[in-house]
């Protein structure tokens, strides 16, 4: 039972992660650079749903942590680590297929990404090995 709380606790760090990731990609093509928001703040020309969106996506990425901590009470952290690598896959294949992201599909892109998964899978399909304990002498 514990395994399975700790995959569903590192699948929700991936997901808020990536969500975060998209959010802040987003947000960042409408603002200025950072060091130019408090001027716009005062001028009137900032885009306050951008400015939204990063601050849920900071909170979000706190959420993330929150989930992966509870993740690693649970899992090795092999197997929690390597889960992590799906965001990378998740965040790619939402970019390239959303159009308000403008990003496109590639090869060699989707080729990293498919071998990403295939190596979660490896990890993830074999069976947890108990830790070795040694007595000392």
């Amino acid at each position: 039972m514990s395994q399975a709380r700790g995959i569903v606790f590192a699948l929700g760090s991936v997901m808020l992660v990536s969500a975060a990731q998209l959010g802040m990609r987003w947000s960042m093509t409408r603002l200025p650079q950072p060091q130019q928001w408090l001027a716009a703040l005062g001028s009137g020309s900032v885009d306050l749903a951008a400015l939204s969106v990063v601050f849920a996506a900071i909170v979000a990425y706190a959420l993330s942590m929150l989930c992966w901590l509870v993740a690693l009470r649970d899992l090795p952290l092999g197997r929690a680590y390597s889960l992590l690598s799906i965001s990378y896959a998740l965040v790619y294949l939402l970019a390239a297929s959303l159009p308000l992201f403008n990003e496109s599909f590639s090869f060699t892109k989707s080729l990293g990404v498919a071998l990403v998964m295939l190596g979660v899978i490896t990890i993830n399909t074999r069976p947890a090995r108990a830790p070795e304990f040694r007595s000392a002498p």
